[in-house]
């Protein structure tokens, strides 16, 4: 998957994540868009030889990151995650902020992509956190971030090298 795909389908679910969340929460979400993106989230076996896994994304987190710091991130040889679950997490400094979850098996095959019937290739477009005592129907407060702390992964594009 080239770059610039990817990179469509990242907006394409963005928008409908971002459409998805105004159901379920109050407040107001800006227009303007970051990531936190939590790497190697399936802990695959090494030893699938099918995929490009990246043991050394293991325990790593990105913090907010504009959509083409995604792009260099989670596109590897031409290869992403076979599934990034996208969700708004929270509002900091006039952002909307999607918290990306994905999978540490990289393929280039759309049949390998868990969400390809859906349109969002790899991306699976899910709701909000729910708090524990959700009533169904009801709108609720997205968590409120007290602290940011940025992590910045080595040089982002050689963490896996």
């Amino acid at each position: 998957m080239t770059k610039d795909d990817f990179l469509k389908l990242l907006r394409h679910s963005s928008t409908t994540a971002y459409d998805f969340a105004k159901n379920y929460v109050i407040d107001d979400l800006p227009n303007n868009f970051k990531y936190s993106v939590i790497l190697n989230a399936s802990s695959d076996d090494h030893s699938l030889t099918q995929f490009d896994i990246y043991p050394n994304d293991n325990d790593k987190q990105v913090e907010l990151i504009k959509e083409n710091e995604v792009a260099e991130l989670l596109c590897r040889k031409d290869k992403v995650p076979v599934w990034i679950d996208i969700a708004v997490e929270c509002v900091y400094k006039r952002n909307t902020i999607f918290k990306l979850l994905c999978a540490g098996r990289y393929s280039d095959n759309p049949e390998e992509f868990y969400y390809t019937g859906n349109g969002t290739g790899p991306f699976g477009v899910k709701s909000p956190n729910l708090p524990f005592d959700y009533v169904d129907g009801n709108k609720f407060e997205l968590k409120k971030i007290q602290k940011v702390a940025i992590k910045l992964v080595e040089t982002k594009l050689k963490c896996w090298e």
